[in-house]
């Protein structure tokens, strides 16, 4: 596991996130996510080192945040 690419879900906003992916992980425990490891799903194995399954709440922080700026 990458230890720079794993990032709180309390932590800014990095310029590749959107609303539906992250760049690096937002789980609170990468290991036990469902898509953990999953070719082109988890940014452990993605080429572009996004998540294109966040966090249930990823939606709500991101909306909330990219508002603030």
């Amino acid at each position: 596991m990458n230890k720079r690419l794993i990032f709180s879900l309390r932590d800014p906003i990095h310029k590749e996130d959107s609303e539906n992916c992250t760049y690096g992980c937002r789980h609170s425990n990468p290991d036990i996510c469902k898509s953990s490891y999953m070719d082109g799903v988890c940014a452990f194995c993605a080429k572009d080192k996004k998540c294109k399954n966040p966090p249930n709440s990823w939606r709500k922080f991101y909306k909330e945040k990219s508002n603030d700026r």
